[in-house]
């Protein structure tokens, strides 16, 4: 198993810091505040932020924050990056005291993704109040949800996540566009938690450098809240409310101000590794989660 315990924030890029505090607190439920250095933070529990949102240009996702259990950890596995003769670099205090970590290295996938591999957050044990009363978000040891990244120099960086990071396979999906094209890869990848999945790849380019982040409440009546909160504040919906097959999630998709896509869904699938079997599905969705609407919502 990885010594990544979760996926413990994402960083996303904007021209306009107040399209994200809009977003965050009258869509998603969540808390904003400023973050030292610059930039938003945007808190969803306990922790100061899991979301950073710095201000510039492209409009785009910027990393995936992985935390790890400890120093040990930490060091072990930049052992294994200097061994594997994978580049990265240290970062300074400054870095660390925006991203509320004790330490954190930056290393980027085959295909030009950026991972910000941390340990020892920082908690000051505020509490969660969300501005529209979302009661919690899951998190915790299963961090803050999950990132589906682009990856089309697909066998390179599938390799470097399961060899270099120690991801390992929870389930694969080939999507395939038309019937007569060729299949389009997907894999989803667990690490040092419960969570089906953490991260995802996809054989496949996306301008916003993100297919889609993953955020989770505890009940359904709450991903009917932010539906509604959705349709009040105009934000345009990727894809329908449905049943994903794999993990069990049922969720909708609606854009974020970063031009991503955001999944907020209710009973995701938690797994005992020791009684997993890794295996393809062959749709997306066992009801529901029609994408065309978002293509719709381009035109």
């Amino acid at each position: 198993m990885s010594e990544i315990r979760a996926l413990s924030y994402f960083v996303a890029q904007i021209d306009d810091l107040q399209k994200w505090r809009e977003y965050a607190e009258n869509v998603l439920g969540m808390m904003t505040n400023e973050a030292p250095g610059g930039g938003l933070y945007i808190k969803m529990d306990d922790r100061p932020q899991r979301i950073l949102i710095v201000q510039g240009e492209p409009v785009c996702y910027v990393a995936s924050g992985w935390t790890l259990a400890g120093k040990k950890d930490f060091d072990a596995l930049v052992a294994r990056l200097e061994s594997l003769d994978v580049q990265y670099r240290r970062e300074d205090q400054a870095f660390c005291q925006q991203r509320q970590v004790n330490e954190a290295v930056v290393v980027h996938d085959p295909c030009g993704n950026r991972h910000e591999l941390t340990w020892g957050y920082l908690s000051d044990c505020a509490p969660f109040i969300s501005p529209q009363g979302v009661p919690r978000f899951l998190t915790g040891d299963m961090g803050l949800g999950h990132t589906v990244l682009p990856a089309p120099d697909f066998e390179a960086c599938a390799a470097f996540y399961q060899n270099v990071l120690g991801f390992e396979m929870t389930d694969i999906f080939n999507f395939r566009p038309a019937p007569d094209a060729p299949p389009v890869r997907i894999h989803f990848m667990h690490c040092g938690n419960s969570r089906h999945h953490s991260l995802a790849i996809a054989e496949y380019d996306v301008p916003s450098k993100c297919v889609h982040v993953m955020v989770e409440v505890d009940s359904m009546t709450e991903v009917g809240r932010a539906h509604d909160r959705r349709v009040a504040n105009n934000v345009p919906l990727s894809a329908t409310l449905g049943q994903h097959l794999n993990d069990r999630m049922t969720s909708f998709y609606m854009k974020t101000p970063s031009g991503f896509d955001l999944e907020y869904g209710w009973g995701g699938l938690q797994v005992d590794w020791d009684q997993h079997t890794a295996f393809e599905f062959t749709k997306v969705s066992i009801w529901g989660h029609d994408f065309g609407v978002g293509q719709q919502e381009q035109q």
